[in-house]
């Protein structure tokens, strides 16, 4: 009998395959999403840096006391240790150890007005805090009880210190008191203790609409422009115009951390360290976020993160040089931040004050989501077929996350629900198969994830073939 020998078939690899893997997320990136690098998202919500390089539910919050009126107008720190809030029913009560308000230790006539904050003690005999509003006066609280400032201008609005006295801008006039005496706003004898009044004029006519002395210098903020004022007595006080282009939102729409000033203005978000114009390079990132940036706007601070609410949004900046990365947070209706002993408090529009920390927004599941940019080849033009998916992930008990895939480039039209997974309480970091045979002859693809809980990603990895261009 005749052996018949066939020849052994040679398999050539298959052309096209690649697995690709993501474990960097570095936030939103609003350019080209064909164009962006493959760890950034088009759009997030809840998710916070924090565990950085991970991805995860943003920090939760708790209602401090009670809430108050129906408006928190702001929030100022007595001696670096103690909240005090103003609300719009008219008070300010002081947060107590037992995180109870206390009776009004200032009362005056209710309104919404943005209230502004600054610690001084001068020729008082305790550090005080004092705050205006544009509307209801200046007044100190000095531990114990609140006192009206005799001989403030009336109108008195953007209260801060520089150069051991109080400033405060009524219209286009920039207001000092004499010389560490906070009562003492219209001393004129010539001397180097003498109160000071200037009209800061800009060419636009506007008004000024914020004051900061936390760069060495006097801040003076218009909605289009800023001057800055130099010297430390009245008869070297000089004011120079630094730019006619960019100003401030408002007097709350401006925060400062180590020694960088951040503000926002209709045409963006800008640094400004004194002296230069602003700058937003470090913003174009997330230039076309769609935002609102109004006289509501606010900015808010702590050691990492800077918070800007604009509309019914909060986008956050995570400083760290390691991360620089955009997130974006809802749910927050803030009104003013403030940040003591290593806590961020948060004034809403709710009359509550919230303490920033935990896992839930005060008993409230947190709901999240991702969306990546369009995964595509080389080229745009060759199409792909996704052959797997891996999510690699922690979930505590009881949260949900759902995977979906879209084709389609942008939009919310034709998301496809391909994974749920729950979590059951197992330990550690666990690996989900997505499934993939939905998508086939994609041009490009999307990942939304979305979950409600405590989430932490750390990974997606697809594996995919590159077809033949035709």
């Amino acid at each position: 009998m005749r052996v018949i020998k066939s020849p052994i078939p040679q398999y050539q690899p298959l052309a096209g395959l690649s697995t690709e893997t993501i474990r960097d997320f570095k936030g939103v990136n609003t350019y080209d999403s064909l164009a962006i690098p493959d760890n950034y998202f088009t759009d997030v919500s809840n998710v916070t840096n924090d565990d950085y390089p991970t991805i995860s539910t943003r920090p939760g919050y708790t209602v401090v006391a009670t809430p108050v009126g129906t408006r928190c107008t702001g929030i100022g720190v007595w001696r670096g240790n103690r909240i005090v809030a103003a609300f719009n029913d008219g008070t300010w009560r002081v947060l107590t150890l037992s995180n109870t308000w206390s009776a009004a230790v200032v009362t005056f006539a209710a309104n919404d007005a943005p209230w502004s904050f600054a610690n001084f003690q001068g020729n008082w005999d305790e550090v005080n805090l004092v705050g205006t509003n544009g509307q209801s006066g200046m007044w100190r609280f000095n531990g114990v009880t609140g006192i009206a400032v005799s001989g403030a201008p009336s109108g008195a609005n953007f209260v801060t210190t520089y150069s051991n006295r109080l400033w405060c801008a009524v219209g286009k006039e920039l207001h000092a008191c004499a010389l560490d005496q906070g009562d003492e706003w219209t001393t004129f004898a010539g001397t180097a203790e003498d109160s000071y009044v200037k009209d800061i004029e800009s060419t636009r006519g506007e008004n000024i609409n914020m004051l900061s002395g936390s760069l060495s210098k006097l801040t003076i903020g218009f909605p289009n422009s800023l001057v800055e004022l130099y010297g430390n007595l009245p008869s070297d006080f000089n004011d120079r115009l630094v730019t006619d282009d960019t100003g401030v939102a408002s007097n709350r729409a401006v925060a400062t951390q180590d020694g960088v000033m951040m503000l926002l203005h209709k045409s963006g978000i800008y640094q400004y360290t004194g002296g230069t114009i602003p700058d937003r390079d470090f913003s174009e990132i997330i230039a076309n976020y769609p935002i609102t940036v109004d006289t509501n706007s606010v900015v808010g601070a702590d050691a990492d993160k800077i918070y800007f609410k604009v509309g019914t949004a909060i986008l956050v900046y995570d400083t760290r040089a390691e991360v620089r990365s955009w997130t974006v947070w809802r749910g927050i209706n803030a009104t003013c931040f403030v940040f003591m002993l290593g806590d961020l408090y948060i004034g809403d529009t709710s009359g509550r004050v919230l303490k920033l920390g935990g896992t839930t927004d005060n008993g409230t599941a947190i709901s999240a989501y991702t969306i990546s940019k369009a995964f595509s080849n080389a080229s745009i033009a060759q199409r792909q077929r996704w052959l797997k998916l891996f999510l690699t992930y922690e979930a505590a008990v009881g949260a949900t996350i759902n995977v979906y895939l879209s084709q389609a480039l942008s939009g919310d039209s034709d998301w496809t629900l391909v994974k749920t997974i729950v979590g059951d309480g197992t330990p550690g970091v666990q690996r989900a198969m997505v499934p993939v045979d939905k998508i086939a002859l994609a041009n490009y693809v999307r990942i939304k994830t979305e979950w409600t809980g405590v989430v932490k990603i750390h990974e997606y990895t697809r594996n995919q073939r590159a077809l033949p261009l035709y």
